[in-house]
């Protein structure tokens, strides 16, 4: 008789398993709900100097990128001889960041009649080598390509 109630528990047992199976979700579904969820519009972290990597918070290091990067392009367009001659005070560029880490500079405003957006963009484009090696944005650990405008509002040279 114990022999009969072992067969049945074990069978009930085996039997049962196939009750409980729980049924997979689709891959691709899951894949579509995934990318709904992601906000597409910010990064998980900014672009960084390696100076700025001791900083804690992503508000101090979008901070310290923003002003070591200004005060590069101040530099930049101080020493360059062609600015330097010119009177502009202020330009607005569009700068990108590659997931390679390079740099991108595209003029946005500037008095067109003292200084030539072309010209401009030739002067930074040719100065390119000259700034600090960037560490592009990531989002979800990936590099990812970032674009967003930087004023730039400087006292021109006196000779």
């Amino acid at each position: 008789m114990k022999n009969y109630w072992a067969f049945v528990f074990v069978t009930t047992l085996l039997t049962s398993c196939n009750y409980v199976q729980k049924e997979l979700p689709n891959s691709q579904e899951l894949f579509r709900r995934e990318l709904h969820m992601i906000d597409w519009s910010k990064v998980d972290t900014y672009p960084t100097y390696e100076d700025c990597d001791k900083l804690k918070t992503n508000d101090e290091l979008k901070a310290c990128f923003f002003d070591k990067l200004y005060l590069e392009v101040i530099h930049v367009l101080k020493t360059d001889s062609l600015v330097r001659i010119s009177t502009i005070d202020s330009v607005q560029f569009l700068v990108t960041i590659t997931p390679k880490s390079e740099l991108i500079f595209k003029t946005q405003k500037v008095n067109e009649t003292l200084l030539p957006k072309t010209m401009l963009d030739s002067v930074m484009e040719a100065h390119q080598k000259d700034f600090t090696k960037i560490q592009p944005a990531t989002k979800r650990g990936i590099p990812v390509r970032t674009q967003f405008n930087l004023p730039v509002v400087f006292e021109p040279v006196l000779d």
